[in-house]
């Protein structure tokens, strides 16, 4: 049997600047039997023509160029119409791919059996610039969220905490396949699709750094919720998802840990109605603390509570 095909599905959203060595690093990769899928949300500055020279020099790129932005879900899912692969890379157009990360991928995750349904790897983060300055697993682990890598039955693990870099993800195809691609109605992937897969499924880790990952900014402060954030709104849906496939008192448990988390920024973001979800969420899975029922009573007060915020995560999370 020959080598599998794997599908790399390229997303492009306001990426001019960046989108060339992104594709270049996918196509110059060491392994070959790839096909390569860019797509383009609408972007507003330069990408469109950026994908057009690559199109003139590598005519074997799939390009798809969306007339409206439409978001990173239904964007991926477009695009995974088209997709032919046994695998499935999900590769946003800033970030760079090693030159052998298919490769080692591949051949990994031959070597797994048909229960297996990710493969995600270390990673390094590196500045608009490509000044690498933090590695993926050494950072968690330095700051104390993290003192093992989940594997195998992650499906607790994912409901806990954030441990996986979604850029370095391989997905077998039925994976995709059997959820219908990502969820349209939410604002961002990841932890659904987390959640979901690895209900049935298992992940694997090839601990190798095979991914560049790109981040506008180093502090980890340009992630947090911000007031009126859907992804906290969409963080919520997926939570309940999850309420409705659990199957265990550790299932509950580690849900339960996941909406606290939840609650605690919705108060801090100043998310008052996510806040009053999240609470009503752990008095349905009869998880209620004392101190639960003081966040959402004071977030009921609309407090400013943004300054304390960015003052605890300096303290806790900075370099």
């Amino acid at each position: 049997m020959g080598e599998p095909l794997v599908t790399i599905i390229c997303l492009c959203y306001n990426h001019a600047v960046f989108i060339r060595e992104a594709v270049e690093s996918v196509i110059h990769q060491s392994y070959k039997n790839t096909q390569i899928i860019l797509i383009d949300d609408a972007s507003k500055d330069e990408s469109v023509q950026e994908i057009d020279k690559l199109k003139n020099q590598y005519p074997f790129l799939e390009t798809v160029l969306l007339p409206v932005n439409v978001g990173n879900c239904k964007a991926f899912n477009a695009a995974f119409k088209l997709a032919k692969g046994e695998y499935i890379i999900d590769f946003a157009t800033d970030d760079v791919m090693m030159p052998d990360r298919i490769e080692k991928q591949v051949h990994f995750f031959e070597h797994l059996d048909h229960s297996y349904g990710v493969v995600f790897t270390d990673a390094v983060y590196m500045d608009v610039n490509g000044f690498v300055f933090r590695n993926h697993f050494e950072y968690l682990f330095s700051k104390g969220l993290l003192t093992s890598i989940p594997q195998g039955d992650v499906y607790q693990a994912v409901l806990r905490q954030y441990f996986i870099a979604s850029p370095t993800m391989m997905i077998r195809r039925n994976v995709l396949d059997e959820l219908g691609g990502y969820d349209e109605n939410l604002s961002y992937e990841d932890f659904d699709f987390w959640v979901r897969s690895s209900r049935n499924y298992k992940y694997a880790l090839l601990n190798e750094k095979l991914t560049k990952i790109r981040r506008k900014h180093k502090s980890l402060s340009s992630g947090w919720y911000k007031p009126g954030d859907q992804q906290l709104h969409s963080t919520y849906v997926v939570c309940k998802k999850a309420q409705e496939i659990n199957r265990s008192e550790g299932d509950t448990l580690a849900l339960a840990k996941r909406a606290r988390y939840e609650l605690r920024q919705s108060f801090f973001s100043e998310n008052h109605v996510e806040a009053k979800l999240f609470f009503q969420l752990l008095n349905d899975l009869q998880q209620l603390r004392g101190l639960d029922l003081a966040i959402v009573n004071l977030s009921k007060l609309h407090l400013p509570m943004s300054s304390f915020r960015m003052w605890y995560h300096q303290l806790r999370y900075s370099d």
